[in-house]
């Protein structure tokens, strides 16, 4: 089919294509003739309000797109997007965004450090997690409205009709970072009918879902719906520190909307939505304990008799902590979208306002012991977006211009203390890195008289309740303009051109304050007077000084007489003085130059022109085939963090300008911008009785904005060019009528191309870590039907990843040199075997119920790992959820 191009069909369709960044499906992709769509046409199609329109729609039983913003069947849409419908996800039982993998294998979502942090990755690109200055490389939109932190969560939606992720850049039909892809998340707007849907599931750890909406008109022209629920869940961890649970859920929301539709030229959709979490989560496990020092054998924590995990058994679900982690988390917005048209053009208004509030705390060295006694956060993020937008068709000509304005405030606050037990443990390690030469109390002494002043340092070093007290804000204002033509040049053959122009610009500002004195010290100015102390001491000795130390006259006399054995002294003193430079590990939190300062304005400002050319062919009614060259931009990146430091081109002013710190460090405020290009060549077919999808790329990210956990900030950069070579392809088979096969692949070859200035240094030429070169699921589903109409459905699914190292590096290894670093993460790896299967009885009366199970083999891996905080050489990670299982009831009237 061609696309949808004339009358009221055409126009009401081009009316709904027009949401922020929305990618709408009608029925589930690869599945034109199949029960699905059959069984779903007239409640999937979610923009028209009417039922007219909608019966209209589907008169052929077609597969209606707008992935590109026009109404198109899905064959004639040359994008890579997979779709997955409310009937997929249904039976698929996908209880949360980071369960889509086993249906979107070029998809890959994680949730590690709170419950308000997930990140995206397409094909091997994504970022945006843990880190609230970092926008993610995909972008995430719900119902046209781009979520600009990784919120989103499908389970706390109601009436989700589905979910579609476009592969590769976006940025000339989307307003808003979108340089490795598109993830969008639609619910159904309000009918002009009465009906409603509700919900309830139960499962082990006492998971219970319960949800529920109802629609229906209030006039004529006014239809609304609203719903909620809940979604708890007991914690699959047993902290054995505080006696409780962690990794729970328990959540809440409301939504609600509202949507006038006068006559078929004028449509207002208004949505609020509102969503709360308050849950202990998340657990990680500790993988290897690392000694502190050649003189140290014990592991950590170092003698203090507090339990932690066993690196031996990192499936046992078993943690410690000294106090539940706290997840507070409020995510609220209002929308409108207003439609209008005449004639042969198309106008669309989007706006959006939204804010999130986050308040976190963790136990984050992960033991019973007390040595971090708070690592908070209040976070506040509050966004406005507008769109604009404007189509027209003229003949064989389609045009799209639009225009897309965003402004985002963010504030945060963080505290980082230290704990009661950090003294003592601190002391195994100055025992041991100073070679059972030094403790705490006689480091304390020796630093004051070293000092000229006896007695100042005593009871400083390492003491609880104190650590770092930070704040930061963020204010980022961009507007992009964009546009799109596509011209027919034949009936087969469709030629593309778009264009995105993008302006940023961003101020921020930190407000860091460290109470740490140890940290606080230039210990290399106290090897020096060591050593000075050393040599007076032992010469004064020598010459029987009273006193003890011989005056700097004396030193110079006695080198001038017997300069040989001053030698000798002076290298023996300098010896014994330089296991107090190997201290500097212990130097946690060092003071930080905020941000602006004489040199540091704090503020980026950017600009990008981003394009797509692409050619579309058919080649028959049932095969088509596409070729696209595209450009993306993301804009640049702050690191809202306390490992924000100043770039090394700044050293040389900051030093002429005498504003840095004691133990100044030099890295990076914020990444540049990341610019993306695809060159991919498409193949799509829809037969009678199989239908797939092929798609052939190279994708390229220059600048790619890398961020890596440090064990106590994060090191954000940019690489300077990453690159995945890969293929895609999803089909769908119907060998017999009750009986469908899908087969989905993603093969990736994913590089470093050029990255000197990693974490763990150059890793230009490596594999890009955390992406497996073969993603895949194959699942069947066989449909019963009996006579009375009700029907049997059994589906099951098995994803698989290939094995691959969670990071590339861990930094708290580099003292040792790169090897070191890249080998203690090489040492764990990951490979995913997921089985997951339904059986649902489905009723001709709208109820139905099923049973489910996911990750049925209770198969675990390592989402990622990183250096524990405070403990050197220690490495932990987050373990994949266990095997969940239960019942489901719904109904649908």
């Amino acid at each position: 089919m061609k696309p949808i191009r004339s009358g009221r069909v055409a126009f009401r369709l081009a009316l709904c294509a027009g949401t922020a960044a929305i990618v709408t499906v009608a029925t589930p992709a690869m599945a034109q003739n199949d029960d699905e769509s059959e069984s779903s046409s007239t409640t999937e199609y979610a923009a028209p309000a009417s039922e007219d329109s909608r019966n209209e729609v589907n008169d052929s039983n077609a597969i209606i797109v707008t992935a590109t913003k026009r109404a198109r069947t899905l064959q004639d849409t040359p994008v890579a997007v997979t779709v997955a419908t409310e009937e997929q996800l249904e039976r698929a039982e996908i209880r949360d965004l980071k369960d889509l993998a086993s249906i979107a294998p070029s998809l890959k979502v994680t949730q590690l450090q709170s419950s308000a942090n997930t990140n995206f990755s397409i094909r091997g690109f994504g970022n945006g997690a843990n880190n609230a200055g970092i926008e993610p490389s995909v972008g995430v939109f719900v119902d046209g409205v781009y979520r600009s932190r990784s919120a989103a969560r499908i389970n706390d939606l109601p009436d989700l009709q589905r979910i579609e992720v476009l592969k590769g850049p976006q940025s000339t039909l989307f307003g808003k970072n979108a340089s490795a892809g598109v993830i969008s998340v639609v619910t159904a707007e309000p009918r002009f009918t009465f009906g409603g849907e509700a919900e309830v599931s139960y499962g082990n750890f006492d998971a219970m879902v319960a949800k529920a909406s109802v629609y229906g008109p209030l006039t004529d022209k006014i239809a609304a719906s609203i719903g909620g629920g809940i979604n708890k869940r007991d914690g699959y961890f047993t902290d054995l520190g505080t006696g409780g649970k962690t990794n729970e859920r328990d959540r809440w929301f409301t939504r609600g909307q509202l949507l006038f539709e006068p006559n078929g030229l004028f449509k207002v959709r208004l949505i609020g939505d509102y969503e709360k979490t308050d849950e202990n989560c998340c657990a990680n496990v500790l993988l290897q304990e690392g000694p502190l020092g050649a003189a140290i054998t014990a592991p950590a924590p170092f003698g203090l008799g507090a339990g932690n995990s066993d690196p031996n058994d990192p499936y046992a679900d078993v943690i410690y902590s000294n106090f539940a982690s706290t997840n507070d988390i409020k995510n609220w917005g209002l929308s409108g979208q207003v439609d209008f048209g005449f004639g042969p053009f198309q106008l669309t208004s989007i706006t959006a306002y939204r804010g999130v509030d986050s308040i976190t705390d963790q136990d984050s060295d992960f033991t019973s012991a007390d040595l971090i006694s708070r690592n908070f956060q209040d976070l506040s993020i509050r966004t406005f977006t507008q769109e604009f937008r404007a189509s027209a068709t003229f003949g064989a000509l389609d045009m799209l211009l639009g225009a897309f304005y965003f402004d985002e405030n963010i504030d945060q606050a963080n505290e980082l203390y230290y704990g009661d037990d950090l003294r003592s443990f601190a002391n195994f390690g100055i025992f041991g890195l100073s070679n059972g030469t030094l403790t705490v109390p006689g480091l304390e002494n020796l630093f004051g008289r070293l000092a000229g002043a006896p007695g100042a340092f005593d009871n400083q070093f390492f003491i609880g309740d104190r650590g770092l007290t930070e704040a930061y804000t963020l204010d980022n204002k961009s507007i992009s303009l964009f546009g799109q033509l596509d011209f027919e040049v034949t009936d087969r053959l469709t030629l593309t051109a778009g264009i995105n122009y993008t302006k940023d610009k961003k101020t921020f500002t930190t407000d860091v304050t460290s109470t740490d004195v140890f940290s606080s010290l230039d210990l290399n100015a106290f090897v020096d007077g060591a050593t000075r102390a050393g040599i007076s001491q032992t010469i004064g000795g020598i010459l029987d000084v009273p006193g003890g130390f011989a005056s700097a006259e004396q030193i110079a006399a006695f080198a001038a007489m017997d300069f040989a054995t001053y030698q000798a002294i002076a290298a023996g003193a300098a010896a014994a003085a330089a296991p107090i430079g190997n201290l500097a590990q212990l130097q946690y939190l060092p003071p930080f130059l905020n941000v602006p300062n004489s040199v540091e304005s704090g503020k980026t400002n950017d600009d990008d022109i981003s394009f797509t050319l692409r050619a579309a062919y058919d080649l028959t009614d049932s095969l088509n085939t596409y070729v696209t060259y595209a450009t993306g931009y993301k804009a640049p990146s702050v690191n809202l963090s306390r490992d924000s430091l100043p770039f090394p081109a700044d050293r040389t002013a900051i030093e002429t300008a005498g504003i840095g710190v004691v133990n100044q460090q030099y890295g990076s405020r914020y990444a540049g911008a990341e610019d993306s290009k695809l060159m991919e060549f498409g193949l799509k077919g829809d037969f009678d009785v199989a239908s797939f999808a092929f798609a052939l790329f190279r994708q390229t990210i220059t600048g790619f904005q890398s961020n890596i956990f440090t064990g106590t900030g994060f090191y954000l950069a940019n690489a300077g060019k990453q690159q995945a070579t890969g293929f895609e392809f999803e089909g769908m088979v119907r060998p017999v009528e009750p009986l469908q096969l899908r087969l989905a692949v993603t093969y990736l070859d994913s590089k470093y191309k050029d990255f000197p200035l990693s974490g763990v240094g150059d890793i230009s030429g490596y594999d890009v870590a955390g992406v497996p070169p073969i993603s895949a699921t194959w699942s069947a589903q066989y449909t019963h039907e009996f006579a009375n109409g009700n029907a049997l459905i059994a589906r099951g699914d098995y994803h698989y990843e290939s094995d691959v190292a969670p990071v590339e590096g861990l930094p708290g290894f580099i003292e040792f040199g790169q090897d070191a670093a890249i080998a203690a993460a090489q040492q764990f790896t990951r490979e995913v075997n997921d089985v997951n299967a339904s059986l649902a009885y489905i009723m001709n009366n709208g109820f139905q119920v099923s049973v489910w199970g996911r990750n049925l083999l209770n198969d675990r891996y390592l989402l990622s790992i990183f250096d524990t905080p405070i403990q050197p050489l220690s490495i932990s990670g987050y373990p994949s959820q266990p095997r969940t299982y239960g019942v489901t009831a719904r109904y649908k009237f």
